[in-house]
């Protein structure tokens, strides 16, 4: 018996740009991939043609992929990378030692896993009242930093808010801070982008906003995005896939030696190189298990959509791994900004 499913209903919702190219299999997009001590680097340039096909604006896109901030080490490390490739795409967006700066934080203080934004503000060096003042130093450059809220808390359109403050004092260009939706568990809060494309807030969720870009406020826009949350098709549907894997694993290790005094789940398979054939999936899974990853990702749509239950989750620790994280990119910035 053949299960027909309709892949066109469904639209997989990712605000990374790396993710929108994986999943489109007949395009192929030009990308350098670097490594720097365990951090992962993609560096991706669409063109207007290769953007329209994946639902993404034509320009430059880096994306820094780690494992952990949640140590001094592992979070230095990440810090490091990021402020290199800040001043790469600042570069790339000719923006010059001289360049003043407005830097805004979106997203709810009041919900955690949208408060990278307003988090991040908190920790920005602000000198836009002392050169007012006459009273800075020549290793600052001129930063303001706004916290707009969301439109549930003011009222008003948050790109309203950007372009009335950016018209009244005329920063030469802008940096947007986001809570971003990823398209797989292993990139939440495991991942940084940052794009000159601007910034759709809260298309990820499918709540989007006006957007902000260069188009909209007449000035370069670099739009800063980490992964705070998935929905639960991407748990369910990740979920599938990792119990292919454990089950091919678990079978092709099942006479090794070394195997048999592990303690049970105490091997991270996901760390070997793992085979997954369509006999074992079929035999894990039945019909299920014969069906690709779109097609398991569509029927999982399928089932929790029209009973509401396809939620919007992050992670139990996402109040002190977004602290980290904000710390990160508020680093970054005040040292690229001001001290470089």
């Amino acid at each position: 018996m053949n299960h027909e499913i309709d892949l066109s209903k469904y639209q997989m919702r990712t605000d990374l740009a790396i993710e929108s190219v994986s999943q489109n299999k007949e395009l192929k997009i030009a990308s350098e991939v670097q490594t720097d001590d365990a951090v992962k680097i993609t560096v991706i340039a669409l063109t207007e043609e290769e953007g329209a096909k994946i639902g993404k604006r034509a320009g430059n896109y880096i994306t820094i992929e780690f494992e952990d901030v949640t140590d001094t080490a592992n979070k230095e490390k990440v810090t490091t990378v990021f402020k290199t490739y800040l001043k790469e795409m600042l570069d790339k967006m000719k923006i010059n030692d001289e360049a003043t700066g407005l830097i805004i934080g979106l997203g709810n203080d009041r919900s955690t896993p949208d408060a990278l934004g307003p988090m991040t503000i908190d920790k920005v060096i602000v000198t836009r009242h002392l050169f007012e003042l006459g009273e800075a130093s020549d290793r600052y450059r001129n930063i303001a930093a706004l916290n707009p809220g969301v439109m549930g808390q003011t009222g008003i359109e948050t790109a309203s808010v950007i372009k009335g403050v950016a018209e009244h004092i005329k920063p030469d260009f802008v940096i947007v801070i986001d809570a971003l939706k990823s398209g797989s568990i292993d990139r939440v809060n495991k991942t940084i982008q940052m794009t000159d494309t601007g910034i759709h807030p809260g298309s990820g969720v499918g709540n989007s906003r006006k957007e902000i870009s260069q188009e909209t406020l007449g000035i370069p826009v670099m739009a800063i995005g980490i992964p705070t949350v998935v929905d639960l098709v991407t748990v369910v549907s990740d979920t599938v896939g990792f119990m292919h894997k454990h089950f091919s694993y678990t079978k092709s290790n099942m006479h090794n030696p070394s195997s048999k005094l592990a303690p049970a789940g105490s091997v991270n398979y996901l760390k070997k190189e793992i085979v997954v054939n369509q006999e074992d999936k079929v035999n894990l899974l039945g019909m299920i298990g014969s069906l690709s990853e779109e097609e398991t990702k569509q029927l999982i749509f399928e089932v929790l959509t029209p009973i509401g239950y396809n939620l919007i989750v992050t992670p139990k620790e996402v109040d002190f791994v977004i602290d980290k994280l904000s710390d990160v990119i508020s680093e970054g910035l005040n040292h690229v900004l001001h001290f470089e």
